[in-house]
């Protein structure tokens, strides 16, 4: 009895020791912890919010800092979140003494310099996210060999991160979650990876691997993301990437990948993206592409896929269809009417052929209707109904007939319609004009004709129309003075026509005749406006209300039979920076007020009829004599003309003894011609010596001395020479 309340009393003193020591070591854990975490402090260089600053205070518990999430049961810090709070600095290797860290979170920071080693060993780590900084370093080669093994999401994406993907990375076999996308990460991917059957997803995309995609990825039967897009990947797609039957998105594009696509892609029945565009893929479109039946996205643009589109497709929900840039051939099938969620189809730039099915006037949800760069035949579709969700239609550089369907009416979001290069013959589509959001209008090299000038109902014609390419027509009449006075995003700024405008932003796509050259425009600023009504039949003057297009930037009215002075109001149009009047009926002289147009830097006037002096100033002593050619009147630099300083004109008096004749014809003077002349006179009394004496060549000589002068000769032979016993060849 008495050895028992011994040992209680024994045990009774000893718990509180025991205590104590728990206590003591908790005590120093959190201290450690703590200065940790004052580590980090330190270097912060800058903290905007003043989080850190002024709650990470020593006076305080570090539990009840903000970020900082403790364990309850040990006091240690398990959870460090400090996302998105625009800190600057540096991670010290301290960091890496929160030996109970579950999870770091520094997330869409500013932190830079390299991650510390010491936090690949932190053997409780799960998540490490340190998404979108500038840190720079290599990954550990051996970085989940000792610890990492409760590791399950790692996100180092959007930094600077360079060197080889760890082949120890599967090592880390709890991992789910994969990210590298956006760094300069090299080498290949590793097989390796092919062993992290728990991933569900993988992001390598926007490195610079290279090699082939490993077969071994295939065993991927979790993964749902993949991405690998933005690299240097050559070689074949692995047709074991159809046993990968969980993926819902699979983004290849922008690789070097060849080969075919390999058909084993029908088995992937959850995909609902796939990526492959700007690879070169040969080959045609394996028909088990209609077997991924959610696939919703599909972009197999900018490769040399050749034959027809399968009649599969039809049996996807596509909302977005692109296969431009590629050799397909053939008419469209008939079955790509079912798909009636498609809001982007892009189908430019490939031979395809035949008519444009009605149906596509049918699809409401058609956003994105870009069919240029083909052979299409026949008419637009005229099936444009009410509630028509278009922004984009583009047909240009096809053999389309017949009117502008004015079903177009109906598509109230238009943004840009290009029918240009077609074969289409209709009048100016005023019915067109009251389209509150139309940008872009390209009718250019068609048959269109008749007057513009006519008056249309609306109030406002084109209220948000930015480029209006009309050339190479057969239009008549006067300029449209109407236009110039309404064009309001021509006259004026104008950011609210830019609002809901992303999706035809993302597939504008123009030929425009540009300061002389003709240029692909692949995107469509806010700031770009231009007017091209060149090759056609206008007549009359150039009305003064042109000067009010104060932000127009390209203007073109070259080849018309324009008449009348040039007027001084262009002097208005502050931000011109291509202007060509060329081949025109305009006289008097060129404007002074045209000297204020500092951004001027192609002049065209080329074949008109102006006089007078060339205005002087900084712009225009950039243009050099072609601006000018052909306009006999004008006189001054950089012409060889010289002018008469009392009125501008073109100088008589002679100078240095000299008269003005020495100039005429753009430089050939009297002594050129004189010289030539007295060359091509020597030169020629030589030759017709030559012909008169031989007689030859026999044309020549009977063409300026007839017939009677051979015969002639012929005689005088006949008497002076004996018949020759062998004609000489």
């Amino acid at each position: 009895m008495e050895r028992v309340s011994s040992y209680f009393l024994v045990l009774a003193l000893l718990l509180p020791i025991h205590y104590l020591m728990d206590y003591s070591s908790a005590k120093n854990d959190i201290n450690t912890d703590r200065s940790s975490l004052l580590a980090l402090k330190s270097q912060i260089t800058l903290d905007p919010q003043n989080i850190l600053t002024q709650n990470w205070s020593t006076e305080a518990s570090v539990c009840s800092w903000i970020g900082v999430t403790c364990d309850s049961h040990y006091n240690r810090v398990t959870q460090l979140n400090i996302s998105d709070m625009g800190l600057v600095g540096t991670l010290p290797p301290e960091i890496g003494n929160l030996s109970s860290l579950v999870s770091l979170d520094v997330n869409e920071n500013s932190f830079h310099g390299p991650i510390p080693p010491s936090i690949f060993n932190l053997s409780f780590l799960e998540v490490l996210e340190v998404r979108n900084n500038s840190l720079s370093s290599s990954l550990p080669l051996d970085m989940c060999k000792h610890n990492l093994h409760r590791l399950r999401r790692l996100r180092i994406s959007y930094n600077e991160m360079y060197g080889e993907i760890p082949s120890s990375l599967e090592k880390c076999s709890q991992l789910e979650y994969l990210s590298l996308v956006n760094n300069t990460f090299t080498g290949f991917v590793p097989t390796e990876i092919g062993n992290l059957t728990k991933l569900q997803e993988l992001y390598l995309g926007v490195n610079k691997l290279t090699d082939t995609i490993p077969k071994e990825i295939g065993n991927l039967r979790n993964l749902q993301e993949l991405w690998l897009h933005s690299n240097e990947l050559s070689g074949s797609i692995p047709r074991e990437v159809g046993n990968m039957t969980a993926l819902v998105r699979l983004s290849l594009g922008n690789n070097s990948l060849s080969g075919t696509i390999p058909k084993e892609i029908g088995n992937l029945h959850n995909l609902q993206g796939l990526w492959l565009h700007s690879n070169e893929l040969s080959g045609s479109i394996p028909r088990e592409v209609g077997n991924m039946t959610a696939l919703g996205i599909l972009l197999l643009d900018n490769n040399r896929l050749s034959g027809q589109i399968p009649s599969t497709i039809g049996n996807l929900p596509l909302i977005e269809l692109q296969l431009f840039s590629n050799k397909l051939i053939g008419e469209l099938p008939s079955s790509i009417c079912n798909l009636t969620s498609l809001q982007a189809l892009v189908l430019s730039n490939n031979t395809l052929e035949g008519t444009i099915p009605q149906c596509f006037g049918n699809l409401s949800s058609l956003v994105i209707f870009n069919l240029n760069k083909n052979q299409f035949r026949g008419l637009i579709p005229s099936t444009f109904s009410k509630g028509c969700s278009l922004e984009s239609i583009n047909l240009n550089g096809n053999k389309l007939q017949g009117p502008l369907p004015k079903s177009l009416i109906n598509c109230g979001s238009l943004r840009g319609l290009d029918v240009g290069n077609n074969r289409i013959q209709d009048e100016f589509p005023f019915w067109m004009d009251g389209l509150p959001w139309l940008r872009v209008l390209v009718l250019r090299s068609n048959k269109f004709d008749g007057n513009m000038s006519l008056l249309s109902q609306a109030k406002i014609p084109f209220p948000n129309l930015q480029v209006l390419d009309i050339s190479h027509n057969r239009f008549v009449g006067s300029l449209p003075q109407r236009y110039f006075k309404n064009f309001r995003s021509m006259i004026e700024v104008n950011e609210t026509n830019l609002s809901n405008d992303n999706a035809f932003l993302l597939y504008v796509e123009m030929r425009l005749t540009l300061k002389g050259l003709d240029q692909l425009l692949e995107r469509l600023l806010s700031a770009f406006t231009a007017i091209d009504l060149s090759s056609n039949r206008f007549s009359g003057s150039i009305p003064n209300s042109i000067g009010n297009l104060k932000i127009l930037k390209y203007l073109n009215l070259s080849h018309n039979n324009l008449i009348g002075n040039i007027p001084s109001s262009l002097g208005n149009m502050s931000e011109l920076e291509s202007l060509d009047l060329s081949v025109n009926k305009l006289d008097g002289e060129i404007p002074n007020e045209l000297t204020r147009l500092t951004f001027l830097s192609t002049l065209n006037l080329s074949m008109n009829n102006l006089v007078g002096q060339i205005p002087q100033s900084t712009q225009f002593s950039t243009f050099e004599n072609d601006s000018y050619v052909g306009n006999l009147g004008l006189c001054g630099v950089p012409m060889t003309r010289k002018c008469n300083k009392e009125n501008g004109h073109r100088m008589q008096p002679k100078e240095d003894g000299e008269d003005d004749e020495y100039g005429f014809i753009d430089g050939f003077g009297w002594r050129s011609v004189v010289m030539g002349y007295g060359s091509g006179f020597i030169v020629g009394i030589g030759i017709g010596y030559i012909i008169i004496r031989n007689g030859r060549p026999r044309w020549l000589v009977e063409f300026f001395f007839g017939i009677g002068y051979n015969n002639k000769k012929k005689k005088r032979r006949s008497r002076a020479t004996p018949t020759p016993t062998r004609r000489r060849t």
